[in-house]
This record gives structure tokens, sequence and C-alpha cells, in this order.
């Protein structure tokens, strides 16, 4: 009861109380020319970018897997959010990095940070994930890593999976984070089995991550 008595106290007397619910926060670039560049997470529905250490692992298996270098590769950044994972690509050597996101705020701040480190190997595309990624296979567009991390609660992987067997270049790979582990019985559900093998997997929390590669 003392401390409300004092909040009381303090509104009454126009002391400025702590903002609490929207505070900016960032995320850092942790590898490559940007090393250590922070870029500012936006609020909105379904943002949540991927944490640092589980991006760590990720590019440690890739360089792994990829032979070391990054050069003359491409990826898809296909739910793009904050543009950890993309701007993460751009920053360790890949040579063009599309990413793709319907949230305008989101975008603004995308561009925002393109710009601020010009970063003009990145493409940003407004839009719908789905809609603009079916119109690049029409285009013949092809990639080396896909990078999918599409709001939880839209169980968007069914839809999304058979999209990047048609946008993988070669023995593309695929990152997935779910909020379930994808397992050998979880890509046969899906259609998939025969199409993707997993290379890789983790868990950071409630979070699973896994490395697909196309067979």
């Amino acid at each position: 009861m003392a401390t409300d008595r004092k909040a009381i106290q303090g509104k009454k007397q126009g002391v400025r109380q702590p903002k609490t619910g929207n505070a900016k926060h960032t995320v850092r670039i942790i590898g490559g020319q940007w090393k250590r560049t922070p870029v500012a997470v936006v609020d909105g529905k379904g943002l949540r970018p991927t944490p640092e250490r589980v991006r760590e692992t990720l590019f440690n298996w890739l360089k792994h897997l990829l032979g070391g270098s990054f050069a003359g590769l491409t990826c898809l950044d296909m739910f793009a959010g904050t543009g950890a994972l993309g701007l993460e690509a751009a920053s360790r050597g890949f040579q063009h990095v599309t990413m793709i996101e319907k949230n305008w705020t989101a975008v603004k701040q995308l561009q925002t940070v393109q710009s601020k480190l010009n970063a003009w190997q990145v493409e940003i595309l407004r839009g719908d994930a789905l809609t603009l990624s079916k119109t690049m296979i029409v285009l013949g567009k092809r990639f080396d890593l896909i990078c999918l991390d599409p709001p939880f609660h839209d169980h968007l992987l069914p839809e999304v999976l058979p999209v990047c067997v048609k946008l993988l270049a070669g023995q593309g790979l695929v990152y997935v984070e779910s909020d379930e582990a994808v397992t050998e019985h979880l890509l046969e559900a899906y259609g998939m089995k025969g199409v993707f093998q997993i290379v890789r997997e983790g868990r950071a929390g409630q979070v699973y991550y896994h490395l697909l590669r196309q067979v």
C-alpha cells in the first residue's frame, strides 16, 4: 500500500512516471562487416528477432556446410521482421539478400537500417510472403539459403515449405524456426518426405531451430 500511495503522490505532484510495455530495444548484428551494429526492434504482432546465440550457431553451421565462404551466394529472408537474419547474412558476405515483410512499420525500419549501412545488396519487399514468393518462382528467382521464421500462431510451414522447393538453387538450404521440433515424421505429414533432409537442429528455450537441405 505504501508503494501505491507514493505512486499516486508522484502523479499529483507532476512527477514523470516510468513508461512500461513500449520501451524500444535493439538486437545486434554479431558477425561480418557490420559486427556489433545495433538494429532497433519495432513493436508488432509476431515480430520476434532471432536471438544472437541462435544466429551465431546458424552461421557456424552454414560456414561448415557451405565451404567457409558465402561469396556469390543469395539469401531469401521470407518473413524478415526485424531483419536480424537477412542483415546477418549480408554482413557476413552473401552477395544478395532479399527480405519480405508485410508490416509497414517494420519495413520502414529495415529501409532506415539499409540506408545507414549502405546495404544495397539487400532488397526489401513489402507484401505477403507467399504471394511474393510465388511471383519470384514465375520470374525464375533461385536462392542458396531461405530463412523461415514465420509467426508461430499462423502455422504456415505446411504451405511455405513446398514453395521453398521451387525457390532453392541446387543443394539449397532452408533455415526454419518453429515452436515445435521439425522431425522426419512432421516432414512426412507436410508431404516433404524425401524432399528435405534435416542436417542440423537445436533448441533455445521454447524455440526450435533447424537447417534443412534439399535432397
